[in-house]
C-alpha cells in the first residue's frame, strides 16, 4: 500500500528538512513492521506470540499505508491538474517494479524456491487478475502474496481520478464516513467472489470475467486520458463504477467489509490533507479579527472530527462482523488496536512533519515500495532450504531474522536504483510531454488551491512521492 523520492528531493532533504519526510519515514516504519508480520511466522515465534495477543503488526502496517496513500495521492493528481498526467506517473512508478517482482516469483517458482501460488494451473486467468493490479478483486492468485492490497490502491486511484474528472473530488469527508458506514451496515451481508461463482456456474468462466472486467476498466482509462470533457468524465466512471463493483461484490479476501475499511482509511488521509493545506492558507493570512479566528479554528476542528469518527466506524465494524464470523476475541482485539495505533501513528507523523527525520529513516521509506514487493520472496526463498529450519537459539533465531531483514534491504536498494528511479525518470519526461486533451473540469485551479503555500521542495517531494501504501499485506 508503499516509496519513491527523486534525488533531487533526497538533495534538498539533505540541506534542510522536508516537508514530505515524515511521510517516508511512516512508510519505512510501516514496511518493517510487515516484514516482522510475514518473517516471524519462521523465525521469532515466540516474539510474534508474545505481541500477537494484542496487535497484529502486519494490519496495523498495512492500515498505516493506506492512510499515508491517502494523503499523498490527492497532492500528486493535482498538482499536475491532469488526469493523464496521473494516469502516467502511476504506470511509471508502480509497473516496472511490480513486473519485475512477478517475474522473480515466477524464476523461484522454477528454481523451486518459492510458490506462484497455483498460478501454474491458471497461466492465462492469472495474467488478467495481474495486469491492472487486481488480484484479489479478479480472484486470481496474489503473487507476491503481498500484492492482495494493491487491488484497494488502484480502485482508490479510479475513484479520484473519477472524482476529479467530475470536480467533486474535495469531498474527501462524505466519502471516508459513507465507506466507513457501508462498513459497519453491509460489512456482514457482502459477498465474497460473487461475480466468479456467477460466471463459472453460468458457463462463461473467470477468463471470461477477468478479461470483460480489464477491458471496461482499460477503456476507461484511454478514453479519460484521450478525449474531451464529456467522454472524458464518461470514461473514468466507467473505469470507476468497474472497480466499485468489484470491491464490493468480488472481493477474494481476507473479509467482506475489508474493501469499504480501506476506502475509507484512505479517503481519511485525503481529508487530512485537505484541512493541512487549507490550515496552511489561513497562516499566510494576516490582520484577522479574533472572532474570524476562533471561527477558523472551529471549522479546523470538523475534519479532527470525522477522522476520529471514521475510526470509531471502522474499529466497529470489524469487532461486530468478525464477532460475528467467530474470528475469535483476540482476533477482535488485534483488529481494533491495529484501526487506533494506525490512526494515532499518522497522527503522531503530522504532529512531528515539521521536525527533522533522519535521512537513514527517509531513505528506507524511499525503498518501501520494493521492501514490501521483495520480502514475501526473501522469506519463501529461506522457508526452502532446510537447512535453515533446525532448531535455534533464540539468539541464532535474531541473527537470522537480522541477515533476512539485511538480504531484503539490500535487494529492494539495488532494484530502487536499477529499476524504480529510472523508470521514474523516464515517466517525468513522458508526462512532461503528454499534452491533456484540454477540457475543463476546474481541475487546474484545484491543483494550485490544494499545493497552495507549498515551498517548492516540498511541491517535487508531492508529486514524486509514490504513494504505495497497499504494497504491503498482513495476510498471505
Amino acid at each position: 500500500m508503499i516509496g519513491a523520492v527523486t534525488s533531487g528531493a533526497m538533495s534538498e532533504t539533505a540541506r534542510k528538512p522536508s516537508r514530505l519526510a515524515w511521510l517516508d519515514a511512516l512508510r519505512g516504519f510501516a514496511a518493517l513492521c510487515v516484514v516482522f508480520d510475514h518473517g516471524s511466522t519462521l523465525l521469532l515465534r515466540p516474539v510474534r506470540d508474545f505481541l500477537y495477543q494484542w496487535l497484529n503488526l502486519g494490519q496495523f502496517g498495512v492500515f498505516v499505508f493506506f492512510l499515508v496513500s491517502g494523503y499523498i495521492i490527492p497532492a500528486s493528481l493535482e498538482r499536475k491538474g491532469s488526469v493523464r498526467g496521473f494516469w502516467t506517473g502511476r504506470l511509471f512508478r508502480l509497473y516496472p517494479m511490480y513486473v519485475v517482482a512477478l517475474a522473480l516469483a515466477i524464476v523461484a517458482y522454477l528454481t523451486r524456491h518459492g510458490t506462484i501460488r497455483g498460478a501454474e494451473h491458471h497461466p492465462l486467468q492469472s495474467v488478467l487478475a495481474w495486469l491492472l493490479m487486481l488480484p484479489n478483486l479478479l480472484t486470481g492468485p496474489n503473487v507476491p502474496n503481498v500484492t492482495w492490497t494493491l487491488s484497494y490502491e488502484m480502485v482508490f486511484y479510479l475513484l479520484l481520478a473519477a472524482l476529479f474528472s467530475w470536480n467533486i473530488h474535495r469531498r474527501s469527508g462524505a466519502y471516508a464516513v459513507m465507506f466507513a458506514s457501508c462498513a459497519v451496515a453491509l460489512g456482514g451481508i457482502l459477498p465474497m467472489a460473487a461475480l466468479t461463482r456467477w460466471a463459472g456456474h453460468t458457463g462463461h468462466g473467470t477468463l471470461a470475467l477477468n478479461g470483460i472486467a480489464d477491458a471496461l476498466i482499460i477503456a476507461g482509462i484511454v478514453v479519460a486520458v484521450s478525449s474531451r470533457s464529456r467522454l472524458a468524465r464518461a470514461g473514468s466512471t466507467v473505469a470507476a463504477l468497474t472497480a466499485l463493483v468489484l470491491v464490493t461484490v468480488n472481493q477474494g479476501s481476507p473479509y467482506p467489509w475489508e474493501g469499504c475499511v480501506i476506502l475509507a482509511l484512505m479517503f481519511s488521509g485525503t481529508l487530512i490533507y485537505r484541512a493541512e493545506q487549507g490550515r496552511q492558507g489561513q497562516q499566510g493570512q494576516q490582520g484577522q479579527h479574533e472572532q474570524a479566528k476562533q471561527a477558523r479554528r472551529a471549522k479546523n476542528a470538523i475534519p479532527a472530527l470525522i477522522v476520529l469518527a471514521v475510526l470509531a466506524l471502522i474499529t466497529i465494524a470489524g469487532v461486530w462482523h468478525g464477532g460475528q464470523r467467530h474470528e475469535g476475541h483476540q482476533w477482535q482485539v488485534q483488529w481494533a488496536t491495529s484501526v487506533l495505533l494506525a490512526g494515532a501513528t499518522f497522527g503522531l507523523g503530522l504532529a512531528a512533519r515539521h521536525r527533522r527525520v533522519p535521512r537513514w529513516c527517509a531513505w528506507l521509506g524511499m525503498i518501501s515500495y520494493s521492501v514490501y514487493l521483495l520480502h514475501p520472496l526473501v522469506f519463501d526463498a529461506y522457508r526452502s532450504v532446510p537447512a535453515l529450519h533446525r532448531a535455534h537459539t533464540m539468539p541464532v533465531q535474531y541473527l537470522m531474522f537480522a541477515g533476512c531483514v539485511a538480504v531484503i534491504i539490500g535487494l529492494s536498494a539495488l532494484t530502487y536504483y536499477l529499476v524504480e528511479k529510472p523508470m521514474q525518470r523516464l515517466g517525468r519526461r513522458v508526462a512532461g510531454h503528454a499534452k491533456e486533451p484540454g477540457y475543463a473540469t476546474g481541475a487546474g485551479s484545484a491543483g494550485a488551491e490544494a499545493l497552495d503555500g507549498a515551498p517548492a521542495a516540498a511541491t517535487r517531494s508531492a508529486s514524486s512521492s509514490s504513494a504505495v501504501a497497499g504494497g504491503s499485506g498482513a495476510s498471505p
